[in-house]
Order: structure tokens, then C-alpha cells, then sequence
């Protein structure tokens, strides 16, 4: 090719980027997204040690780090009547003193591997969880093993965590979002474990002794009833000879079956509130009994929730923070559970505006019984189906998530098809899981605020009796803390 035609050629390039560039690219609509990619996970393997302690193991080795989790099937719905927050307390107090380590040497001994080790408990569950390069495991796991079968207890560390839990309670009485949660729990489910404080009251938190403590962790904290979840860099031969180092010697044993009171049904709508003087902000929590995890409606919900108040962009955020301003954020949920979690829409609004915050709420709640366009309901599943898959980002996240299919013995495929399930609700769907349980007449209201200045206008709504409360008719008098006994 001569110099003469190479010249000719880049000036018609040039001549064709000059026009491309003059008619420029095209801004008028949106690109295609096209569809969502889909979440494809190693296998879940499974097997049992010899003690029967049954493992869900799922290979990741792309970085040499493993999480490891104890799941014991036991949690604060456990708690006995008189001892309400002892589930919690016994997690918080399981590194607090293991093996033949006390507090600090236990902690100095994790923190000397680089690892990490948690403890914590929800409604049905306890877990032990330990975080560690692969190179450390084999020291590290006889470290969670002591913790999760060998806690000592000491009293020194109860009578610190006493201390630390009155704290909090008395507190609580300057926190207007943990009066209305309390309240708000306690409303809907009355005597049922799921209406009470996690971490208890003050007479049971006083009431504790480390014998209670071992007694719970005797009865429920057994081979039998737990899981241990594994996620990264180690191959099943492996994790199982180090799993039979550390827990092969767990004592099996069969914890008590549970059974739970009734959930009172919401036959008719009501108003709880609480006064708190000279509040800047009204707390309000507005919902009633949902429903359970393992519910066909699982996926609808998801979505219709996405679309009322579950993500930045839903209507119960655009309507009161983006276009009223009156609040930093307003959203809604369902807490799936083993037994029915609660619906609830809440929010922190400008004392001044909290009846007509109250009442745009409602006409949110009517409003998702009826179609959702087409439009707003594609955007709700592509949020859902999008951002899946971040919470599969990294070992302790994909650990997290197996805890789901260990709780509620999802298919073993489950994550895999969810993206499909999402992209398959209809509005048909949306609307029909929508009238079934967002049912404005039956819901309890909760508000936390400055009554003389918010009860007119809430009783001028008429969303039903309105019952007025103290903070110490919520979370009962201010303890004393100077002593713990």
C-alpha cells in the first residue's frame, strides 16, 4: 500500500469518526440492560462426623481463607417466661471464657492468628462463627470448638454483661426508635416470645445466674441440634479430618421440641402512643403479623415490598424523603421466620408534619392493592435480581446464606434459582400477596413522640382508638444500675 493510499484511508476514517461524533450518541431513552446475569454456586456438599454432627460444606478457592459457623437450632423463642433474654445472654458470655483460656487469653489467642470469632443469637438460632487464612485453620478451629462446647461462664464476665445490659435498658428510656420497636413488637404478639426484648427486661436480666446459662447451654448446645457451615479454600477430606479434631468429641443429645403460645390475631386497627416531650421527631411503626419463611408467596413479596418500601427508590421513600423531605428515610419489611414475622412500615418524621406522614402512609398502603404498572414492577424485579448476587461476594457472605438453607431445609439449588423465581412474579401476583397481607384496617400504629403537640392531629385522622402511654408503661421504670444483684 503507497503512502498516498494509506493517507486517503485515514482520512476517511477520520472523516467517518467526525460525522459519528457530530450526530452523537443517543440519550433519549435508557440502554438496554438486557437480562440479568444468573448466580451460579459450587455445590453444597454434605456429610456427618462421626458423632452425627451434620456439616454443609461449599468449596471457594479462589482466596485462602475458610468461615466457619456453629448453627445451633435454639434462640431467644427459647428463652424461658421468667428468663427472658437468657438465649442472648449465653451467646454473648460463649467467648467470654472457653476451654482452659479465660476472656482475654481467648481473645489474645484469635487475635494472635489474625482471625475472627463471633458469637450472637436471633429468635431460633445461635452462632458460633470463626473468620481465618487457611494456613491457620488448623489452630484456629480447636479455638471455636472451645467456645462453642466448652464455655466456662465465669460470674466476672456475667456480672460485667449484667452491668452492660442495664445500661442499656436505661437508655433505651432516651431512645424513642427502641421505645416504638419494643412497643411495636410487643402490640402485635402480646405474651409470644417474639413480642419480647432480646436482651431481656430488668427483673430477668437481674434474675440470671451462670447456672441458668449452663442449664441452656446443656439442654439445647448439642451435636444434635447443630450445623457447621463451611465456605473456602479447604476440600471436603480435608475439613473433615480437621472437623473430627475439633468437635468429634461433642457430646450428641436431644434438645426439648419448643412449643409456642397462639399469635392474638389484629381484628381491628389501633393507635399506641407514647409521649416523649420535647421530641424533635416522631417514631413511627405501623404493621401487623406477616407471615412465614417458608411461604409460597415468598418470592411476590419480596417483590411487591421492593416496590412500597423496600429499596431507595420505593414509594414509601419517594413520598416522604424525596418528595415531602420530612424524614432521612421511610421503608417497610417482612421478617420471615420459622413462626409468622412481622409486616412493618416504619419510619422518623418532623414532629410537625407526623399526622399527614400518617396519612400518606395509608394512602401508600391503599395503593399497592391496587396494579402496580408494568414499568415500576420490571424495575422492583431487576433491583431484587441485580443485587442479589452482591451478598455472595465473599466467604462469610455465602456462609451467611447457607445459614438459610440450614434453618429452613430450602432445595440445595435454591440461590441458583432465585434470580428465575423473581423474574417470574407477575402483577397479578404482586397485587394478590399485596391485598392478602397489607391489610391497612388491621394494623397496629405506633408512634413515639411529643403529645401535645402530635395527638390532635392524629386523632383527626380517625385511624381508630387511640391509647396513650408512658415510656415506663413501655420498658417499665429506669433501673438502678448502681448494683446488678
Amino acid at each position: 500500500m503507497t503512502k498516498t493510499t494509506i493517507a486517503l484511508c485515514l482520512l476517511a476514517v477520520g472523516a467517518g469518526a467526525t460525522s459519528a461524533a457530530a450526530q452523537g450518541p443517543d440519550r433519549s431513552t435508557p440502554p438496554d440492560l438486557g437480562p440479568p446475569p444468573k448466580l451460579i454456586l459450587p455445590p453444597i456438599q454434605e456429610f456427618r462426623l462421626g458423632n452425627g454432627l451434620r456439616v454443609m460444606l461449599m468449596e471457594k478457592h479462589q482466596v485462602p481463607v475458610v468461615q466457619v459457623t456453629v448453627l445451633i437450632s435454639a434462640g431467644t423463642a427459647n428463652d424461658p417466661s421468667d428468663r427472658i433474654g437468657l438465649a442472648a445472654m449465653v451467646a454473648d458470655m460463649m467467648d467470654e471464657g472457653a476451654g482452659d483460656r479465660d476472656a482475654l487469653e481467648l481473645a489474645d489467642a484469635v487475635s494472635f492468628l489474625g482471625a475472627r470469632l463471633s458469637t450472637s443469637a436471633d429468635r431460633h438460632t445461635m452462632s458460633a462463627s470463626l473468620y481465618t487464612a487457611v494456613a491457620k485453620l488448623g489452630e484456629a478451629l480447636p479455638l471455636l470448638a472451645d467456645v462453642v462446647t466448652r464455655p466456662t461462664f465465669p460470674n466476672t464476665e456475667l456480672e460485667r454483661k449484667r452491668l452492660s445490659r442495664l445500661t442499656a435498658l436505661l437508655q433505651a428510656h432516651d431512645e424513642p426508635r427502641i421505645v416504638a420497636s419494643v412497643l411495636f413488637a410487643r402490640a402485635i404478639y402480646g405474651a409470644h416470645p417474639y413480642g419480647h426484648p432480646t436482651i431481656g427486661t430488668e427483673a430477668s436480666v437481674r434474675a440470671m445466674s451462670v447456672d441458668d446459662l449452663r442449664g441452656f447451654h446443656d439442654m439445647y448446645v448439642t451435636a444434635s441440634n447443630a450445623t457447621v457451615i463451611v465456605v473456602g479454600d479447604v476440600s471436603r477430606d480435608a475439613i473433615r479430618a480437621e472437623l473430627e479434631r475439633a468437635f468429634g468429641m461433642w457430646k450428641t443429645g436431644e434438645a426439648p421440641t419448643p412449643t409456642w403460645p397462639d399469635m392474638p390475631p389484629i381484628t381491628r386497627r389501633h393507635v399506641l402512643l407514647v409521649d416523649k416531650p420535647g421530641a424533635a421527631q416522631s417514631e413511627i411503626r405501623i404493621g401487623r403479623i406477616g407471615v412465614v419463611r417458608l411461604t409460597d408467596d415468598y418470592d411476590a413479596l419480596q417483590v411487591m415490598n421492593t416496590v412500597l418500601g423496600g429499596s431507595f427508590t420505593s414509594r414509601l421513600n419517594q413520598n416522604l424523603r424525596e418528595d415531602k423531605g420530612w424524614t432521612y428515610g421511610a421503608r417497610s419489611s417482612f421478617a420471615f421466620d420459622r413462626l409468622p414475622g412481622p409486616f412493618l412500615a416504619s419510619s422518623a418524621v418532623q414532629t410537625d408534619v407526623t399526622d399527614k406522614a400518617l396519612e400518606e402512609f395509608f394512602k401508600e398502603f391503599d395503593a399497592i392493592r391496587m396494579p402496580v404498572p408494568r414499568a415500576e414492577l420490571e424495575g422492583a424485579k431487576n433491583y431484587e435480581a441485580l443485587g442479589f448476587p452482591s451478598g455472595f461476594q465473599s466467604v462469610r457472605g455465602v456462609a451467611a446464606n447457607l445459614e438459610e438453607i440450614a434453618i429452613y431445609d430450602l432445595s440445595r439449588d435454591f440461590f441458583n434459582r432465585y434470580v428465575d423465581g423473581i423474574r417470574a412474579v407477575t402483577q397479578n401476583d404482586v397485587r394478590r400477596v399485596a391485598r392478602q397481607y397489607v391489610q391497612p384496617d388491621r394494623f397496629v400504629v405506633v408512634v413515639v413522640g411529643d403529645r401535645e403537640k402530635i395527638e390532635a392531629g392524629i386523632r383527626a385522622l380517625k385511624l381508630g382508638p387511640v391509647t396513650i402511654m408512658s415510656v415506663e408503661d413501655v420498658l417499665g421504670e429506669r433501673p438502678e444500675i448502681g448494683s446488678t444483684n
